[in-house]
This record gives C-alpha cells, sequence and structure tokens, in this order.
C-alpha cells in the first residue's frame, strides 16, 4: 500500500487539519470533539446545517462548510459514522436560534448516530430536522443501509438546503426543499478498481483488469452486477437507463447532470461519460439546465464515477445558482 501517510490511525485528524490550514479564511474547526464549523458560525436567526460521515468521500462534507452551503460537517474515522457526540457538539456551535436541519446519507450507523444527537440537542430546546438522503438506484438493500444508499446526490441537497436557509427560510421549509430535492434526484455508480482503506492496507474487493462493477456504493460495496468492461458511451448507457427509468424522467424535464469521479478517475474520463449522458438526454427531449463534473462524492482512491440527474423547477434552479462559498464549491460571491 502506497499512501501520502503518516500513522493510518491519524489520516482524518490530520486531514482536517488540513482543512483549518488551508481554507481559514471560510472555516476553522474543532479538535474535541472533531468538527468543521463556518468560520461565522452561529448565524443569529439563520437555520444552520450539519452533516457528516465517514471519511474517505473527500471533499464531502468538509469542503461543503461555507457561505450558502453546510454550517457544520463531522468527519468519522476513514468509511465509519461519527459518534453522536462531535455531531450534537457541531450542533449547538450552529444553532443560530432558527433549528438545525441535520442532512444524513442513509447509511445505518450515520443514521442511529444523528438520531441520537438530534434526540440530545431537542433536551437542549435545539429544534432539528432531519432529511435522510437515499439517491441511489443501484440496490434496495446493501451491506451498510437498509433502503438505497446516500451517494453523490448529497452534494445537491446540501447545496439547495444551504441556499434556502441563506435566504432567510424557516427549518419547516428548509426540511421541505431538501426532501423535495432528494425526492427528484437519482444517481448510479460504477467502479474500475477498489479503494484501500489506510488501516486494512489492501483493496476493499478485487476486479480483474478488465472487470468494472456497476452500482457500487461509496465504501465499495458491491453494486447490481460485475461486467467486462466496455466503451465509455456503452457504460453510460446502462448507467443512465435505471436513473431515468427509476423516477421517472421524461421528455420536457429541465436537469441538472452531475458526473462525480470517485476519487482515481482523471478528469479527461469524467467529460467523456459527461458528453455521452448530454447526448442521450438530449435524444429522450430531457434539456440539461445546470451541470456539474468533478470529484465531490469520492471513494478514496477508487476509479470509477457516479451519473446523478435531478429534476428541476424554477425554484430549484434559483437555489443551485444562489451565491456559494465553500472550498470545493464556489461561485456568485
Amino acid at each position: 500500500m502506497k499512501k501520502l501517510i503518516n500513522d493510518p490511525k491519524n489520516v482524518v485528524d490530520e486531514a482536517v487539519a488540513g482543512v483549518a490550514a488551508a481554507h481559514g479564511d471560510i472555516v476553522t474547526i474543532s479538535t474535541d470533539p472533531l468538527y468543521i464549523v463556518r468560520k461565522d458560525a452561529p448565524v443569529s436567526g439563520k437555520v444552520g446545517i450539519v452533516s457528516g460521515g465517514g471519511g474517505g468521500h473527500e471533499p464531502l462534507h468538509g469542503g461543503f462548510v461555507g457561505f450558502g452551503m453546510l454550517d457544520a460537517a463531522v468527519p468519522g474515522p476513514i468509511f465509519t459514522s461519527p459518534t453522536p457526540d462531535p455531531i450534537l457538539a457541531a450542533t449547538k456551535a450552529v444553532d443560530g436560534g432558527a433549528g438545525v436541519l441535520h442532512i444524513v446519507k442513509n447509511y445505518t450507523g450515520d443514521v442511529l448516530n444523528f438520531e441520537t444527537a438530534a434526540d440530545l440537542a431537542s433536551a437542549d430546546d435545539i429544534e432539528v430536522r432531519t432529511v435522510i438522503v437515499d439517491d441511489d438506484v443501484a440496490v434496495k438493500d446493501s451491506l451498510y443501509t437498509a433502503g438505497r444508499r446516500g451517494v453523490a446526490g448529497t452534494v445537491l441537497v446540501e447545496k439547495i438546503a444551504g441556499a434556502a436557509a441563506e435566504r432567510g427560510d424557516d427549518l419547516d421549509a428548509v426540511a421541505a426543499v431538501a426532501t423535495k430535492v432528494n425526492g427528484q434526484t437519482r444517481t448510479l455508480g460504477i467502479a474500475l478498481t477498489a479503494p484501500t482503506v489506510p488501516h486494512a492496507g489492501e483493496p476493499s474487493f478485487t476486479l480483474a483488469d478488465d472487470e468494472i462493477e456497476i452500482g457500487i456504493g461509496i465504501h465499495g460495496e458491491p453494486g447490481r452486477e460485475r461486467i467486462k468492461l466496455e466503451p465509455a458511451d456503452r457504460i453510460v448507457d446502462r448507467m443512465l437507463e435505471p436513473i431515468l427509468e427509476d423516477l421517472p424522467f421524461a421528455s420536457g424535464d429541465d436537469v441538472l447532470l452531475f458526473v462525480n469521479g470517485m476519487g482515481g478517475t482523471p478528469l479527461v474520463e469524467l467529460y467523456i461519460l459527461f458528453r455521452r449522458a448530454a447526448e442521450v438526454l438530449a435524444e429522450k427531449g430531457i434539456t440539461v439546465t445546470r451541470t456539474l463534473v468533478g470529484n465531490f462524492v469520492t471513494s478514496l482512491e477508487m476509479q470509477g464515477a457516479s451519473i446523478t440527474v435531478l429534476k428541476l423547477d424554477d425554484e430549484l434552479t434559483e437555489l443551485w445558482d444562489a451565491p456559494v462559498q465553500t472550498a470545493a464549491l464556489r461561485w456568485g460571491r
């Protein structure tokens, strides 16, 4: 195993310290317990938004803390949920008197620990709402979940909910728009290689040189099928078919098309995938009005990608376009 690390036990702590050193104009950190928080938090009268989950998915979630998006992110160990204590501390740190929204990917540990933290926050008179993200269409249940997994669509939920909170929407309204985004978002991912968790020291699964896994999760969970490697256009066709059928998307829809890298895939390949996905959508009368391409929800160094499609309307488009200033996503400010 070759990785640019010191001690495998300290990977997340040292990475979070690096985030603080690189982006001190946007965020600060707490080391005990560990969380990343918007520098001007709490913002009085604004709904606070907290998300989090295991490390190894960077820039999710710490890279999305800042104006117009998250108020705090709580990282756990690699691919492992944070415990309730730092989630509770982060919730208290961003409470500006208007309540706090937890955005939680649908993994059993994340759901249980955020639920516990929300109960503890309520006991301290902080009103908390929770939105579970479950945008993955690949499998209904997995090693880590009951129901669908939360994957790359989490970024879209966080951005749009963050914009709603920034413009002054109340807690119920921010939770409602986050729920709406999740309900109109569908994702499917593929893997060409497996990630290597630092403390494990070996890949989490094996693929032959001529194989790919269709429908993997962001922890390297198994997908729906393993096939021989095909040309990129054929792979995109395979990925889009279940995505478009699931909502279903239809001719006349406006959508945001998001092609996400899993950490080890070069941008040149992601743009090849995006080109074909945009072609397929256009052929079906679906108009791509907003786009995102890059490594935003990763799985360490896994080679692979996911495709996410969000059905837009005027409100969601306006909120997507609203200013944002975070380490990993910024425009308009």
